[in-house]
Parts: C-alpha cells; sequence; structure tokens
C-alpha cells in the first residue's frame, strides 16, 4: 500500500509541476505585431552602409510594415519590423518620410518616431525611448551566412 501511495505521489508531483509550467509556455510572442512569414538575405557588397556600426537601413515589402536592419558593431546585426507595437497598423510606421516606401533606404535619426502616436525607439536595437508604446519593435532572427551576406527570418 505504502508503494502505491509514493507511485501515485509522483505521479501527482509531475503532474502539478507539468500544469505550473505549460500556462508559462503563451508568453512566447508578446509583440502585437502579427506574425508573417519572413526570409531574405542581404549583400553587404550592395548595402555596405550596413558594414558600418550605427547604420540601419529600411527593406519595405519584409515583415508587417517593412523590415529594419542595423548593424551594432561589425558582425552583430539586428532586424526589427518597422511597425509600432503601440498601434499594430500596417499605416503606423516608425519611419518619417514616405520615400522609405520604395527603396532600401539609409537612416539619418537615431530615433525612430511612429507617425501615429509618437511613439521613439532606438534605430540600432528597435528599444523603445519614450511611449506611449509600451514593447520594444518585434525583432526578427539575423544570421551571418557568409563575410557578405545577412539571412533575415523569423
Amino acid at each position: 500500500m505504502r508503494q502505491l501511495i509514493l507511485k501515485v505521489g509522483k505521479y501527482f508531483i509531475f503532474f502539478l509541476f507539468l500544469m505550473l509550467i505549460v500556462p508559462s509556455c503563451d508568453k512566447i510572442n508578446e509583440s502585437p505585431i502579427p506574425d508573417v512569414f519572413i526570409s531574405f538575405t542581404i549583400n553587404l557588397n550592395i548595402y555596405n552602409d550596413l558594414n558600418v556600426p550605427g547604420n540601419a537601413m529600411y527593406f519595405p515589402g519584409a515583415g508587417f510594415g517593412g523590415v529594419i536592419v542595423s548593424c551594432f558593431e561589425p558582425g552583430i546585426y539586428y532586424a526589427f519590423d518597422a511597425t509600432c507595437t503601440n498601434e499594430a497598423s500596417r499605416s503606423c510606421l516608425v519611419l518619417k518620410n514616405e520615400e522609405f516606401e520604395h527603396c532600401p533606404c539609409l537612416f539619418d535619426d537615431f530615433i525612430l518616431e511612429c507617425n501615429c502616436c509618437g511613439s521613439q525607439f532606438s534605430r540600432i536595437d528597435g528599444s523603445i525611448f519614450n511611449g506611449p508604446a509600451t514593447r520594444p519593435l518585434k525583432h526578427y532572427n539575423v544570421s551571418l551566412m557568409n563575410t557578405y551576406t545577412l539571412r533575415i527570418y523569423n
């Protein structure tokens, strides 16, 4: 009888542990920006401005509202969606000019500002400077495939 109680107790503890862990998996994607498939490459020989630390470029047509790729330091890159996390609308981008809709373009400003709510984000890593947004820009994965090709994907 004692062995049966110990055996059932082990299963009960395992079940209780499992019930505590599973609900925490719901918070993997906390971004209000919808998930869209993204996979493209960037030739750093063509877009050589991305080899300079601190530079960032906008690539329209990828992600939900276009993708901003930035160079933090040689070999370290960030990619994030250009859609503001406060508005989550394709018309609310962190871009100042409409000229960015037609080309991959280099940014001049260090701070990206939402054209709808005024939230401000870092162009280097998408972190938030000023609200009303409470979440950073949605990040995408970046891999350096070789010395001159970046892969952006989710």
